[in-house]
């Protein structure tokens, strides 16, 4: 079997775009990727043009370990966001159509399952009114809904500082959700690397009250011995990981132990092989794995294969029961979170198992989708000058 072109589609709303990548080979089977790009579609679409001609047509997408190094390391120059995520829509492709070929899920190719039930958290709830009232209706439709864990991000635009009243409000805004879920929903509490050290650790203390499962990015993430600064001084599992694209990248995270819980993305890392591995290795620094999830159906479904198979994954974030979840159409088999226990539960459908359908993705065509964390308003996930 051989690769004998690619196809890309991609799907817009105002705060994101998802790119959908299909690889078609020469006996008739189609295998889907996806990622979610913030400011960098265009650019992506171009590379995957280049990686086309270069590396992908051709190849054998049996050989998946192959084709990731080529497209890695056969350009030279060092791989970032772009390239990674570029890798990453490829290689889940790859997986999908080995698993329709064989008969399999791709969970099933990656060493067999170690559960039948994913964790889901919840995201792009908190699309309401900035208040202590709208929060806490939204949390409870959340829990409404089945789910057990939820994601919020309180701190409005705040930006290494948070002064006496943005703090007091950010308190208020997270005893109202807690109140809302009760005492046994999980509350991540994100900060969106916001902070200088100083300021987590004050407001991780401040929201100690509430029991948050994670503190995720307190600090920007280029700078270790920050984060090191934060995890040595609260006693919340401290999170990271979205933001680094090699797998290689995280060796230094493991070795200073600062975190709990590593967050790769799917999407932007290389893919379902590359997530696996890592996951490995985060075993061995018992260091648990719940990724970024940001994108829609097929990148949650790629991003499950890795969580049915790996002994250390805690819990997988969605949005798209929430932010634009008239999305989830464009997908057939789009996975779905069990209101009876709040999570996804094992599939038995060949590869990914599921299908992108490219007439219902041509409804939300590409968008000039802004996602500024340091805007007034940015939680509700409507840019300004959209009309949405």
């Amino acid at each position: 079997m051989r690769i004998t072109g690619i196809s890309t589609h991609v799907v817009g709303t105002p705060w994101r775009n998802l790119t959908y990548v299909q690889v078609h080979t020469d006996e008739g089977i189609t295998g889907v990727g996806e990622t979610r790009m913030l400011g960098h579609t265009d650019a992506l679409l171009g590379y995957l043009k280049e990686a086309e001609a270069n590396h992908i047509l051709g190849s054998d997408p049996f050989a998946v370990e192959d084709l990731v190094r080529r497209m890695k390391y056969g350009d030279y120059g060092r791989a970032g966001e772009i390239v990674m995520s570029g890798i990453a829509v490829i290689e889940m492709a790859c997986w999908d159509i080995k698993g329709k070929a064989l008969g399999v899920p791709v969970w099933q190719l990656l060493g067999g399952k170690v559960t039948d039930k994913v964790k889901a958290y919840a995201n792009g709830w908190y699309t309401t009114e900035r208040t202590p009232e709208a929060y806490h209706k939204a949390a409870q439709g959340v829990v409404e809904r089945g789910y057990r864990a939820l994601k919020i991000d309180p701190f409005g635009t705040g930006h290494f500082e948070l002064d006496h009243e943005q703090t007091l409000y950010a308190v208020s805004l997270i005893e109202a959700v807690r109140d809302a879920i009760g005492p046994d929903a999980e509350l991540m509490l994100e900060m969106h690397g916001r902070f200088s050290p100083s300021t987590a650790v004050r407001l991780a203390r401040e929201l100690a009250p509430f029991k948050p499962a994670w503190l995720e990015e307190p600090v920007p993430p280029e700078n270790l011995k920050a984060l090191r600064k934060v995890a040595e001084k609260v006693d919340i599992p401290v999170a990271t990981g979205e933001r680094i694209h090699d797998r290689i990248e995280f060796r230094e995270l493991f070795e200073d132990q600062s975190v709990d819980i590593v967050q790769p993305d799917v999407g932007h890392i290389g893919g379902i092989w590359e997530t696996r591995k890592l996951a490995a290795t985060a075993e061995t620094h018992y260091m648990l794995v719940a990724p970024h999830n940001v994108g829609g159906s097929v990148l949650t479904a790629a991003s499950l294969q890795v969580g049915f198979t790996s002994p250390n994954f805690k819990i997988l974030e969605h949005f798209n029961d929430f932010a634009d979840a008239e999305i989830k159409k464009v997908v057939k088999g789009a996975p779905v979170v069990d209101p009876e226990d709040g999570c996804f539960h094992l599939s038995d459908a060949p590869g990914l198992g599921v299908e992108l359908d490219t007439d219902a993705a041509a409804e939300f065509p590409q968008q000039q989708a802004r996602f500024d964390l340091w805007a007034e308003g940015w939680e509700q996930r409507k840019p300004k000058g959209t009309g949405a």
